[in-house]
């Protein structure tokens, strides 16, 4: 068990990138919007948006390398466009180059959403299975809350502290490259390649227990019920492919990627200074991080489908109350209080959930496809909202987003409660089968 936990945060480590990379933009938006001069439409669509756009072309076209040259090379793909992005940021002087490099970024998160969900799911065993995948976004809130540490850390570094900011993530894109030259590759995909030694291998070292010809045999039985040229959007797997779109539709319109983009910039709106924002920011990080690893531990004991449900409520809650000290004008701590509410939501329901979940609903040979469209409609979201965001404050107001936000909760409660299956305690393999509208004799 102790190699498989180490081969998971390894590639979990992608995690700790995507989070960091994310927010650590929120840091240097200001110092970059006002060095340049930008209008609000551009700064938020191209020297913000860029990087989730590339993040949406990773997304959509991650799932091709991570099934032709397998789950780890791409990992260590992603390593080196973390490491190209931060360098390169940090040394650029307009802000179309800044944007390219951060689309290079964006690329690694992207695929990461679907290479490392997808490798730690197949090594991982079915009752440590929601942990181990957990694992990714544990890594992502605490790239989250490192990335608001050291923004804030960062903030009167030098001249323009917004290098300093983004270019400090070379260092853990270094790091985590080094790790993932030292995990196996997955059985599932070897299988898949017929590398059945090397498979068998694998599968004898994450079990050693295991009836391995056992196992391999039911690997090998869904593959033989494969039709050639199958694809996801084929009729009898519609129900996985609502599955991944809903709950990555969902996850967006909470407006989690907006407030942490605009972390400081939602903090000063409510009446903030500057500083207090950049310090309650890093509150969002904690608390994210600590709910986080309250989901990570409850995922395999109480189920998917029951964290769900607790987080769904606490968004209408949390979020409503937002839009109610917005429209109110309740100044101070309330609306930060209000998103602490909205955070730990989001932690312990979708948050650890949504990566887990588009991992274990699609048979072994669509797994990289159906988690490429899940993603996909993840990013296409995350990066159209925080890319319209600044306009709509400016314009309609964050009271009004608000309330959208916590209508679209409701909506999710819905789908919780009506479709969502429970994935929990049941093989990869038994999920293929039972989630096809139409199963092959």
């Amino acid at each position: 068990m102790k190699k498989i936990f180490f081969w998971s945060i390894s590639a979990a480590l992608a995690g700790f990138l995507f989070g960091f990379d994310t927010v650590v933009i929120s840091g240097a938006d200001q110092q970059l919007q006002d060095l340049w001069g930008t209008t609000d439409a551009f700064h938020g669509s191209v020297v913000i948006g860029m990087a989730l756009w590339g993040t949406v072309i990773g997304a959509i076209f991650g799932g091709f390398p991570t099934n032709r040259f397998g789950r780890k090379n791409t990992l260590l793909v992603i390593g080196i466009l973390y490491f190209v992005s931060a360098l390169g940021s940090a040394l650029v002087d307009d802000p179309v180059s800044f944007a390219i490099f951060r689309f290079i970024g964006g690329l690694g998160v992207g695929a990461s959403t679907i290479a490392a969900p997808a490798y730690v799911s197949e090594i991982a065993p079915r009752e440590n299975r929601g942990q181990l995948v957990a694992l990714y976004q544990f890594n992502i809130v605490l790239g989250i809350l490192i990335a608001f540490l050291s923004n804030y850390l960062l903030r009167n570094t030098g001249e323009e502290p917004w290098r300093w900011m983004v270019g400090v993530e070379a260092i853990p894109a270094v790091i985590y490259t080094v790790f993932v030259f030292f995990i196996p590759k997955s059985p599932r995909w070897l299988i898949s390649k017929s590398r059945n030694e090397e498979a068998m291998e694998v599968l004898q070292i994450i079990d050693p227990n295991y009836d391995v010809e056992a196992k391999m045999k039911e690997i090998k039985s869904q593959s033989e019920t494969e039709i050639k040229g199958e694809n996801i959007f084929m009729k009898k797997y519609r129900f996985p492919l609502i599955l991944a779109f809903l709950i990555a539709f969902f996850n967006q319109l909470s407006g989690i990627n907006a407030l942490l983009y605009y972390a400081p910039r939602i903090f000063e709106a409510a009446g903030l200074g500057e500083s207090t924002a950049l310090l309650s920011s890093i509150g969002v990080g904690i608390i994210n991080l600590i709910f986080t690893l309250i989901g990570v531990y409850l995922i395999d004991r109480v189920g998917r489908k029951k964290l769900m449900l607790v987080g769904s409520i606490g968004y209408i809650i949390s979020l409503s109350l937002v839009a109610a000290a917005f429209f109110l004008n309740w100044q101070g701590l309330w609306v930060p209080l209000f998103l602490f509410i909205f955070i730990a939501a989001h932690a312990v329901g979708q948050g650890a959930v949504i990566w887990v979940f588009i991992s274990e609903i699609f048979p072994n040979h669509l797994r990289a496809s159906g988690q490429a469209f899940g993603s996909s409609t993840h990013w296409l979201l995350a990066a159209a909202i925080p890319s319209v965001f600044p306009y709509l404050t400016a314009t309609i107001g964050p009271a009004y987003i608000f309330s959208i936000f916590a209508f679209m909760m409701v909506l999710q409660l819905f789908f919780v409660i009506f479709m969502m299956p429970e994935t929990k305690g049941k093989t990869l393999e038994e999920l293929g089968e039972e989630l096809s509208v139409r199963k092959i004799r």
